[in-house]
């Protein structure tokens, strides 16, 4: 069996923002066991799993994210859309823009301390569209 849903994640600013519940919520009934494969149509964000407890780590990875990939360096071209634009496609291609989970006695099999983040690398990144694809 393989399902396929698409949602819409909203607008988020800039930072790493902890989702795994709105993913959830929005997955059709998941099998005993499989996979979940979750993929961000965009190319200025990313998907992630890290620390799900302390919120520091999402705050130092996007200031690691920010150190490593700086604005405004003279040798980007591609500017036009604003100066945080070209940084995020790099930190997007850095981090990537799918995940895959897998699936254990219909539930997400996470670790104790692991969750889903959406990485918006952009200010006003707007909405994210989001394919969760349930495979078991």
């Amino acid at each position: 069996m393989t399902e396929q849903v698409e949602f819409t994640l909203n607008a988020v600013p800039r930072g790493c923002h902890l989702i795994t519940g709105e993913i959830t919520r929005r997955l059709p009934r998941l099998p005993q066991t499989g996979l979940l494969n979750l993929f961000v149509k965009h190319t200025s964000c990313a998907l992630s799993i890290n620390e799900n407890a302390d919120p520091d780590v999402r705050r130092d990875m996007n200031s690691i994210m920010d150190r490593l990939v700086k604005e405004n360096e003279p040798y980007y071209m591609h500017t036009f859309e604003g100066s945080d634009d070209m940084p995020a496609h790099a930190k997007s291609s850095l981090i990537g823009v799918s995940v895959t989970v897998p699936i254990t006695n219909g539930r997400l099999n996470l670790g104790t301390w692991q969750g889903i983040y959406l990485c918006e690398f952009r200010d006003c990144g707007g909405p994210r569209k989001i394919v969760a694809t349930v495979m078991g």
